[in-house]
């Protein structure tokens, strides 16, 4: 199964503080076990919402609207995306990951749509 490992974005991300070099060092060792275990398929960091851009969607219109966006909890600060055997799999190989804050971070595992969830539709 196909799964998006979300990391939540923080004040200090959204500020454009870079990660201390000891965090940027376990999390390249983290990547690379990732990636010998051949879980890893994709996976970056995001610069700050100042730097993106949101189309909104009503009916026909579209407005553009500039970052910084509001509500940091709901912001992401980047991102992977793994092939893992279950769910159960994926919780335990976040479990190893160096936390991507200084503060109490939450990161979401969201499973991707496959073909055969829409064999119904």
């Amino acid at each position: 199964m196909k799964v998006m490992v979300i990391v939540k974005a923080s004040k200090a991300s959204e500020a454009g503080e870079m990660p201390s070099q000891q965090l940027l060092a376990d999390m390249g060792k983290y990547n690379e076990e990732l990636q010998k275990a051949g879980i890893m398929l994709d996976g970056a960091g995001l610069h700050p919402s100042s730097k993106g851009k949101r189309v909104r969607f009503a009916g026909q219109n579209r407005t553009v609207i500039d970052g910084p966006f509001a509500e940091t909890k709901e912001l992401i600060a980047g991102y992977w995306l793994w092939e893992v055997k279950s769910m159960d799999d994926a919780v335990e190989w976040l479990k190893r990951c160096p936390n991507p804050h200084p503060e109490v971070t939450d990161v979401e595992i969201r499973p991707l749509f496959t073909a055969e969830d829409f064999a119904n539709a």
